[in-house]
């Protein structure tokens, strides 16, 4: 079935793929600069580790995970423009004030509000893009939103400490006449945040697309039970998709929180010179495999696999298994950094296309919902517990800090088959969702 609604020019969707990869790439800037501010923020308030790592993880991640689910319902529902415009203002403007913070309570609820508002994104922009682009050009348009996430971390490990370092040289800002005492590592929080307030602007001269109509869509609205009904129907497709993304932010998320402690025990390589190589290893080779997914994809179905943007992951996740298991127990930092770039770059092939795969199973009006659902999933497995299974290797089955690398090959060898697995086994399924959608 063909859409009702012809679909926006293309400068117009263009200014609004360019808009929302701003906003993503400063959404992991700002949830990641707490990570390089550890030392000056322990030391203000006096924190434990364990302190700290509530502020850094749970503080974030709870409130973004679960209100991502009713702000995909509005989102099906309201204006997917408003919803991303509000929200990047909030978690930019709680970006901001964790810099006035003055007590660990008010760090962490400042935190809190940068992930209720960073909820506010992809959900509504994943939808947002869906009645943008036309399915052949869907793909391209989420690897490149999907982009913010490797240049978005990346940056903010080499941004964040330059920034501190300058700020901490001019001995912070005293404005006595405001009665305003900043030290570098609120100034840090202040100047990674203001740039957020600029891109909310900019997304006033967004408009709000026409949905675009499937077989599936009703003229009466979705409720939850229908999307409970359809997800219900389909459930082996939406299962083999999420279930293999998930898997893939198991190895995703583990690799980003574990690498640079990985080059300095395995190999004696200092945190900011493991950071340096690690962050052009994400912005450079991650960034080109996010692109390089849609390219992959697009060839995949010229060959005659319709279910393409799926069976990519798969065939991904079943040739990493070796080759990332492998970079963990190279015996020198130099082939640990190399096979690790490879793995990066294959790795981030996967994300970009997964969500179009999603989007072309889903009718319109139950997107930003479902999409919410898998966003829950991986983050789930992914930001919220895949630091935590490589550390569960590290800690109980080696028992030794310096067995990290067997732990970080262990969990890519488990890990990635698992994800193929799950992929493989949904795809038939998922090649009917297709058929029923198109109508």
């Amino acid at each position: 079935m063909k859409p009702v609604n012809a679909y926006p020019p293309k400068a117009a969707a263009n200014y609004v793929l360019v808009i929302l990869v701003l906003a993503y790439i400063l959404s992991f800037i700002d949830r990641n600069i707490l990570a390089l501010l550890v030392g000056p923020i322990r030391e203000e308030y006096a924190l434990t580790d364990f302190q700290f790592s509530i502020l850094h993880g749970w503080a974030f991640t709870l409130f973004y995970i679960f209100l991502g689910l009713p702000i995909g319902w509005l989102a099906d529902r309201f204006s997917r423009k408003w919803i991303i415009t509000s929200g990047v203002f909030l978690w930019s403007l709680m970006t901001c004030l964790c810099g006035f913070a003055k007590s660990f309570t008010g760090l962490f609820v400042t935190r809190i509000g940068v992930g209720v508002g960073e909820a506010a994104l992809s959900p509504p922009a994943y939808s947002l893009m869906s009645d943008y682009f036309e399915p052949s050009r869907l793909r391209y348009a989420t690897a490149i939103y999907t982009a913010g996430i490797t240049v978005g971390s990346g940056t903010s490990y080499m941004i964040g400490g330059w920034l501190y370092d300058k700020f901490y040289a001019m001995g912070g800002l005293q404005l006595p006449a405001l009665g305003l005492d900043f030290k570098a590592w609120q100034l840090t929080f202040v100047a990674v945040g203001l740039p957020g307030l600029l891109v909310a602007a900019l997304l006033l001269w967004v408009r709000e697309p026409a949905r675009q109509t499937t077989a599936l869509d009703k003229h009466e609205g979705i409720e939850l039970a229908d999307v409970g009904a359809h997800l219900r129907e389909h459930w082996q497709a939406y299962s083999g998709l999420i279930l293999g993304m998930s898997m893939m932010a198991v190895i995703g998320y583990g690799m980003l929180t574990w690498l640079p402690e990985f080059l300095l025990r395995t190999y004696g390589m200092e945190k900011a010179e493991g950071g340096a190589w690690l962050g052009g290893i994400f912005i450079i080779g991650g960034t080109a495999g996010t692109f390089s997914g849609a390219v992959f994809a697009g060839l995949l179905e010229k060959l005659g696999y319709q279910d393409a943007n799926m069976r990519l992951i798969g065939i991904v996740a079943a040739v990493l298994a070796v080759p990332a298991a492998l970079a963990a127990l190279m015996p020198s930092a130099g082939g640990a950094l190399a096979l690790f770039a490879i793995v990066t770059y294959l790795q981030y092939t996967h994300f970009g296309v997964g969500i179009a795969a999603l989007q072309l199973i889903t009718p319109n009006q139950m997107r930003a919902q479902v999409s919410a659902l898998m966003l829950f999933s991986t983050n789930l497995f992914g930001l919220a517990l895949g630091g935590s299974f490589v550390a569960f290797f590290t800690d109980f089955v080696y028992r030794s800090d310096a067995a990290l690398n067997y732990s970080l090959a262990s969990v890519a060898a488990i890990v990635y088959p698992l994800a193929a697995i799950a992929i493989f086994l949904g795809l038939k399924h998922y090649r009917r969702a297709q058929q029923v959608i198109a109508g």
